[in-house]
């Protein structure tokens, strides 16, 4: 597998009354294509700021992050903005659905925003996540479970090179957070996209090729996972 991006020594510290809060403190990660990774760890410990520092919407104090061989741009909202809607795509744990559109409207917004409209391929994904007979009702006419698919759909409707989702399965059940992950697994599969997921649920461990684990913002331990899904 080809390196995707890596992140050499990253550091992202705030200044606060109290001192200095050192959020991450020296990351190194390297994370090749194709690849889902979950990144666990107790609330505080530096995932969320990793995130979001993934993404670019937020700039590392030090250290080098590096997406496909180009050092991705930090203190430039313009740039960082064009850096996210070329390869970014995040799931969120709230779904964030537009609740005034309809769940194709929802998917064809995304795609018009990112300049690739294909109601075709819309279609596709609502199949994709189960969902070709909801595409005209309104986000709140259908379950939690199902805006989360919708809201993965949504996610890769653009084709990013690497979605992320932070506690995507936090406001679910047990069951419905099983299917919604089963179906991102096979999304990310069929659309051959690479996946990092924080979460601090253990159980999600299974749907992982790999697992990050993270405390006090530094990497405690970071395994390959023998997934069967």
């Amino acid at each position: 597998m080809n390196k995707l991006f890596e992140m050499i020594n990253l550091e992202r510290h705030y200044e606060t009354p109290a001192g200095v809060v050192k959020a991450l403190d020296g990351i190194n990660i390297e994370i090749h294509e194709g690849e889902r990774v979950i990144l666990l760890g107790p609330s505080g410990s530096g995932k969320t700021t990793l995130l979001n520092c993934l993404s670019a919407l937020d700039s590392p104090t030090n250290g080098k992050y590096m997406f496909n061989g180009n050092e991705v741009p930090r203190n430039h909202s313009e740039k960082m903005t064009t850096f996210r809607r070329e390869n970014i795509g995040y799931v969120f744990q709230f779904f964030n659905l537009l609740q005034d559109l309809t769940v194709m409207e929802n998917i064809l917004l995304i795609q018009e925003l990112a300049g690739k409209k294909d109601p075709m391929r819309a279609e596709q994904l609502l199949s994709l996540v189960g969902l070709e007979s909801e595409k005209n009702r309104f986000p709140g006419e259908i379950s939690g479970g199902q805006q989360q698919r919708v809201a993965i759909a949504r996610s890769i409707a653009k084709k990013p090179t690497l979605l992320l989702g932070d506690e995507l399965t936090g406001n679910l059940d047990t069951e419905t957070s099983d299917k919604v992950m089963q179906v991102l697994v096979e999304a990310c599969s069929n659309e051959e996209i690479t996946a990092i997921f924080v979460t601090h649920d253990e159980s999600l461990v299974k749907y992982a090729t790999r697992v990050i684990r993270i405390d006090s913002g530094q990497i405690i331990s970071d395994e390959k996972v023998n997934t069967v899904l």
